[in-house]
């Protein structure tokens, strides 16, 4: 199938209609009886089930989906908004299935293949072949119509955790969306009113989509699907081969943007951020790559930690509004999605699935994607806290597999931030899977103070400003030179005794075998920093040579930059770049393992306190047991 973008028209999805309006009008299914009577037993909720094996009985079925959807109201004849939606988009996604893997036949020998035996019955290795291009024809229907439902059906309330895979079938192309008509049949059948019906839907299109995926290695035809892109206009449907696309219409992004000039003091992580979004916009959605990962530097997860108010949420807003205004000059597609405490389930098993959900969202090949995941200390739980829910505990595992898993694939699109103001309270597998560290300290100077205060007093006053540049110490690009000579050495304590006695026996680093040295020596002295920690800092190192300053004229229309092909990008990329130096390479050793001392100590800080408040609470304990001994009142 072409690698370019496919459309289908209306006329070839018209013709089909007829078909799919049978189809949610009544449809006869096979169905294993599994030995399971329909008929509950009395009283009991439970239903019969015969001693006598009948695992290879199947029995027929009539599915009447129309009749399911309007029995939700069984006191009105008329269909209600919800209702007419549905069925609607049942049977238009019905009829773009069946046309989709029309297409699909087109593109490979099957509608040859069709052809020839509708002339005559076929024979040898055609038939082998015929077969299984029908069944690949049948599963790309079958994932169509899924997908399709989950792309147009849109509900805000949680989904039931009650919905069953369907009994796929694979024999035909309507075999398998008739399998899929009955299983829908079934998920709606326990809808108790209009807002349950689109629910129900989209839990039905997410478990269907995920049994077709685990069934999709059976199927050794689909090559020509894998590339495909199709696009409907006229239903905003997408169908990018297998990937599974964001699950809901893309909405305007809402959300109180900031500008840079409104962000005080946090000069690295501010620096960082405004290069985080120029490198997200680089990425070429025809390529599906990035250059900066190509030549190295690309941010995918990053974790920024500081009290509370220091402006965490502020830089959050600050890159979304960036990016968002990038992407509407360019025409692309922008996803923002924040992931929260809200989305931990009480349900087994739904936490992780609403994490792999949001993942899944960001990293859309199709769009440029920023996600965030606001007190990761409170979302994702360390591996070793018992008291920690299951919920948080599934969130965790996700989160490391998506992020460093032997399955990840960094395209460049997208980018994961976590905040928190207690990092040391994340899984350490976890916090050393962000590859950069921005310390979000707020203000800390004079000049910053002053600067915060004008801007947020407004100007309904008279009161003169007096002898003060006004956010002269925000100019960016002087501020953060300043802030990274700062790392030049390092701050934490238990870092500093590292550094001190690494200078007292080698003198200042001059070469690589120096460099591992200092990072050996950072290993005896804090366990934490592993491999991972070595290959981040790296990461950090290669983005500073890559710390160029893409010209704000690129991103101001369209055709400057951010339209040119992937290979126009990477050659004008390649042009600013320049090689790292030794003191990028010990400002960035010195941020990194500062922020695992800090992690440590802080750690170790909250522990030592809890010991002592739990020696007090048991002195003061002593005490009252003895006095009520004293009057006699203990009885234990």
């Amino acid at each position: 199938m072409d690698t370019g973008l496919t459309a289908i028209s209306e006329a070839d999805i018209e013709k089909h209609r007829a078909m799919a309006q049978s189809f949610i009008t009544r449809v006869v299914v096979l169905e294993d009886t599994s030995g399971r009577s329909q008929t509950e037993l009395a009283g009991t909720g439970r239903r019969f089930v015969s001693t006598v094996s009948t695992g290879s009985v199947r029995r027929t079925r009539e599915v009447e989906l129309s009749k399911t959807v309007q029995a939700v109201r069984p006191d009105d004849q008329l269909l209600s908004i919800p209702q007419h939606t549905l069925l609607y988009r049942a049977r238009r996604g019905l009829a773009i299935a069946m046309a989709v893997a029309d297409t699909f036949a087109k593109s490979t020998a099957l509608e040859d293949l069709q052809a020839k035996n509708a002339r005559s019955p076929l024979e040898g290795d055609d038939v082998a072949h015929y077969k299984r291009l029908l069944s690949a024809a049948s599963y790309v229907a079958a994932f169509t119509f899924a997908s399709y439902l989950l792309q147009t059906v849109e509900s805000d309330t949680e989904a039931p955790g009650d919905v069953a895979e369907p009994e796929y079938a694979f024999d035909t192309q309507q075999d398998a969306l008739k399998a899929l008509i009955a299983g829908l049949d079934a998920a709606l059948a326990g809808a108790k009113d209009d807002i349950d019906l689109p629910a129900r839907t989209r839990a039905f299109a997410t478990v269907a989509i995920e049994g077709l995926l685990s069934r999709k290695g059976r199927f050794d035809a689909l090559g020509a699907f894998e590339n495909a892109h199709i696009r409907i206009e006229r239903d905003d449907f997408t169908i990018d081969g297998f990937d599974v696309a964001p699950g809901r219409k893309a909405k305007p992004l809402v959300m109180q943007f900031r500008k840079p000039e409104e962000v005080v003091g946090n000069h690295i992580a501010k620096y960082q951020s405004l290069k985080l979004a120029k490198m997200l916009m680089a990425y070429d959605l025809d390529r599906q790559l990035n250059p900066f990962v190509e030549l190295g530097g690309f941010l995918f997860t990053f974790i920024g930690d500081g009290a509370p108010g220091t402006g965490k949420t502020t830089l959050i807003q600050m890159i979304a509004g960036i990016v968002n205004d990038y992407a509407q000059v360019a025409g692309v597609p922008f996803h923002y999605e924040n992931f929260g405490v809200d989305q931990i389930s009480s349900y087994q098993g739904k936490s992780g699935q609403n994490c792999r959900q949001f993942i899944n969202n960001i990293l859309n090949p199709r769009a440029i994607g920023f996600g965030t995941i606001d007190d990761i200390d409170q979302v994702a739980a360390k591996r070793s806290d018992d008291r920690a829910s299951a919920g948080q505990q599934e969130i965790t595992g996700v989160l490391m597999d998506a992020f460093a898993g032997a399955g990840t694939v960094v395209r460049g699109n997208c980018s994961f931030g976590m905040f928190s103001n207690y990092p040391e309270n994340v899984d350490d597998a976890l916090r050393q899977r962000a590859g950069a560290r921005w310390l979000v300290d707020g203000p800390q100077t004079r000049e910053d103070y002053i600067d915060i205060f004008v801007l947020l007093a407004g100007k309904n006053h008279k009161i003169p400003l007096g002898e003060h540049a006004l956010f002269e110490a925000q100019e960016i690009q002087r501020a953060v030179e300043t802030a990274y000579e700062e790392h030049a050495k390092p701050r934490e304590e238990g870092l500093k005794r590292v550094y001190d006695r690494f200078l007292d026996e080698r003198g200042e680093p001059k070469s690589l075998a120096d460099v591992g040295d200092y990072l050996h020596r950072i290993k005896e002295a804090e366990p934490r920093f592993t491999g991972r920690a070595i290959k981040n800092v790296t990461d950090a190192i290669k983005m500073r040579a890559m710390d160029i300053e893409l010209p704000d004229e690129w991103f101001e229309t369209r055709e400057a930059f951010m339209g040119k092909s992937y290979d126009d990008k990477k050659a004008m990329i390649e042009e600013l770049r320049r090689p790292f130096t030794m003191d990028m390479v010990m400002q960035e050793i010195n941020r990194y393992a500062d922020s695992e001392f800090r992690y440590s100590d802080k750690s170790d800080d909250s522990a030592v306190k809890k010991l002592i408040r739990d020696a007090r609470l048991r002195e003061r304990a002593v005490g009252e047991i003895e006095a009520m001994k004293a009057r006699g009142a203990w009885s234990a």
